[in-house]
């Protein structure tokens, strides 16, 4: 018996293993995702929403009578542990990295049976990655400084594949020594003033599960003088995009990335941060 054959009801816990088994054509089998899931849409609309992202019950996962459960990192251990105690094929993702988000394509494929499909699609992703970085070294310019804020209390600055990302698209992140750090709360940066000492060209918050508030960035203490809250590049990547370490931070996170660099880059014209209304902008 193949993979394939074997598991045909598969639930999702996280919405990156969503999006891929949809890019791989096998979104049949899925019978049951997180409340969080966003991409593709269709997934959100159409199928049973089983769990939060943090939050899961024993019962509404079996009711979908699932014969693999897809489960991302330590904040879902709970579940986990309960459905192997109940019997059930159970994966966890625990990817941090592009590297890691790109292996696991791989083995969602292996899992549902497309490995073929899963290697095109990876490699897919990993030659916008290269083209991405390799352009960005082309055209020696210089590499804004970014502060990626992935939540305001306390801050919390971002995970590893956010770094690679920003770097990819031909910045800096400010603190790239925490990137290294997989679990948030080894991402603190306790003293705002860190921030400032290092003075950040960009800023972009995404505020997982929460509405990013650019007033209330540049009202700390010390901020409003920063380059990035004076020339208004303070800015909201949503999380679903960025914070999801599937397919999205290439189709969606990279590219808005790099259109904020090109418009910093550009310089003439750049909003006046006077009135914190005008740092905010739909992506």
């Amino acid at each position: 018996m193949t993979f394939a054959q074997r598991f045909q009801r598969i639930a999702c816990l996280s919405t990156e293993v969503v999006e891929v088994l949809y890019l791989l054509g096998v979104q049949d089998r899925i019978v049951g995702v997180s409340g969080f899931t966003v991409y593709p849409p269709e997934a959100r609309r159409d199928k049973p929403h089983i769990s939060g992202y943090t939050t899961a019950t024993l019962e509404r996962v079996l009711a979908v009578r699932p014969d693999l459960v897809l489960a991302f990192s330590d904040m879902q251990a709970d579940i986990v542990r309960d459905l192997v105690k109940a019997g059930i094929q159970v994966h966890v993702f625990n990817q941090r990295s592009l590297e890691g988000m790109l292996a696991m394509v791989q083995v969602v494929g292996a899992l549902a049976g497309e490995s073929t499909r899963a290697l095109e699609l990876s490699g897919s992703l990993a030659a916008t990655l290269r083209s991405a970085r390799e352009n960005a070294v082309a055209a020696d310019v210089r590499r804004p400084k970014v502060w990626f804020e992935e939540w305001p209390e306390p801050l919390i600055s971002g995970v590893g594949w956010v770094s690679e990302l920003i770097d990819v698209a031909g910045g800096q992140d400010c603190f790239p020594e925490l990137a290294l750090h997989a679990q948030a709360r080894d991402r603190i940066v306790a003293d705002p003033l860190e921030v400032v000492a290092r003075q950040p060209d960009l800023i972009v918050g995404s505020w997982c599960g929460r509405k990013f508030r650019p007033e209330r960035v540049a009202a700390r203490p010390g901020w409003r003088e920063l380059p990035a809250v004076r020339n208004g590049f303070v800015r909201e990547i949503k999380s679903a995009d960025i914070l999801a370490p599937g397919p999205t931070l290439v189709s969606r996170a990279l590219g808005q990335l790099q259109r904020l660099m090109q418009e910093w880059r550009e310089g003439p014209g750049r909003p006046d941060c006077s009135d914190p209304g005008l740092t905010s902008r739909p992506q």
